[in-house]
């Protein structure tokens, strides 16, 4: 048995380290859940935007918190889990518009027809602060930097990334069974029916210029 390198197929190229995406995957599960749900349990704190009842749905809440967040959720999944570069960076990308969007987002509320997420319950101006940055602006540019990050890391291979390649790339050969080698300056004979044809024809062609000879003396 004997190692031998093959040329590594294009799985082997996309494979990486599961902890590659790991952290920021597992903090965009975390913020994602947190802007999908913070509308419906936020009142229960007397932390809210209108309608300030728990577990009240609307068209605003669905399409510029509830969406982006579960987009953010499944990215930051996939980061954590993928040990694809192809489908890890997919969930990169996918937390990145995610982010994007809860800042964007109501910005184009109104063109779209998605609807209104309502004023933020609050008496003074540092809590109307917190609201905006902890609901929307502030929530989605933590989330766009922590998915560039991550796309940011993917995009280089890493010490880790080709000793993995490698690994997948490394396989044993038997060599048992194999053909024997010739050697290009070996030299062959072949035997067979042409050569003890010629051999055969000269014998009789001695001989019979023999009996010629004998047949021409005695004339």
């Amino acid at each position: 048995m004997s190692d031998t390198r093959v040329r590594p197929a294009r799985g082997s190229r996309l494979a990486i380290s599961r902890s590659r995406g790991a952290l920021s995957g597992f903090l965009l599960i975390l913020l994602g859940l947190w802007g999908a749900l913070i509308p419906f349990v936020g009142p229960y704190f007397d932390f809210a935007y209108t309608p300030d009842s728990p577990w009240t749905w609307t068209l605003g809440r669905g399409w510029l918190e509830v969406l982006p967040g579960a987009v953010a959720v499944i990215g930051g999944f996939l980061l954590l889990v993928s040990r694809n570069r192809a489908t890890a960076m997919l969930g990169g990308w996918m937390a990145v518009a995610a982010g994007a969007w809860f800042v964007v987002g109501r910005a184009l509320a109104a063109p779209l027809a998605l609807g209104n997420v309502g004023g933020p319950v609050a008496v003074t101006d540092a809590k109307r602060v917190v609201l905006e940055l902890a609901y929307f602006s502030g929530l989605g540019a933590l989330v766009v930097f922590l998915a560039g990050l991550a796309v940011g890391r993917l995009s280089v291979r890493s010490v880790r990334d080709v000793e993995i390649r490698e690994a997948e790339t490394v396989r044993p050969v038997d060599t048992t069974g194999a053909q024997p080698v010739v050697m290009p300056d070996q030299k062959t004979e072949v035997i067979g029916p042409t050569a003890e044809a010629h051999r055969r024809k000269g014998w009789r062609g001695m001989f019979r210029s023999g009996d010629r000879n004998n047949q021409l003396a005695h004339h």
